[in-house]
């Protein structure tokens, strides 16, 4: 069999490093494929606002979020998630960047919040809890909880990285929270709700 440094399998692009950046890459390019072919809807006078923006997120969202459970998200790629939403809000309120308006001047006119990269971390830590629930003999739940090596020099950002900075916490702490479906499910609620930043609003949760 030829040997490649990259290969699509299932709708995903796997690479030789297992890193996931090219195929981050690959889905914000494809969303903003699809979010210029419905240019005729974000120039309609006829569709409300608000419902252009329900649009986006049924239309155009579910494309860069396919399989993002999977990511490991760094500062970079979560500024790129950022960047994405306000770009799409921009296209629906026709605010060019020759205006010179703010991001939070965009999302008052708009009347929403940021609200793209809370429902990737939401999905990534709901399939988490999904996992750890499983059996023992789970091969998932063996790589998420296998030790990694130590090497010289700084330390590669790993999945359960994003996971521990997100809960701030522990990671037995966590799997011990997983095990209660819906004691998880609100504390999941409580990091991707974007009212909910203080870490004691997100406890109360509970």
């Amino acid at each position: 069999m030829e040997q490649v440094d990259t290969f699509p399998q299932l709708r995903f692009l796997i690479t030789e490093d297992g890193e996931c950046t090219m195929e981050f890459r690959t889905r914000l390019n494809r969303g903003q494929a699809i979010r210029a072919l419905l240019q005729k809807i974000w120039k309609s006078h006829s569709i409300p606002i608000s419902m252009k923006i329900r649009l986006v997120k049924a239309l155009v969202w579910h494309v860069p979020m396919y399989g993002c459970e999977r990511w490991t998200l760094r500062k970079n790629e979560a500024t790129c998630l950022d960047a994405f939403d306000m770009k799409g809000l921009r296209k629906i309120l026709w605010v060019s960047w020759t205006a010179k308006k703010t991001n939070e001047w965009v999302l008052n006119k708009a009347g929403v919040t940021r609200e793209l990269l809370d429902t990737v971390k939401a999905r990534k830590l709901a399939y988490y809890g999904h996992i750890m629930r499983k059996h023992e003999s789970c091969l998932e739940k063996e790589i998420m909880q296998k030790n990694r090596k130590v090497r010289r020099g700084r330390p590669c950002m790993a999945w359960l990285d994003n996971i521990n900075t997100w809960t701030g916490l522990l990671v037995e702490e966590s799997i011990r929270i997983t095990k209660d479906r819906d004691k998880w499910r609100k504390y999941v609620h409580g990091v991707a709700n974007p009212r909910l930043k203080n870490r004691t609003d997100i406890t109360r949760c509970l």
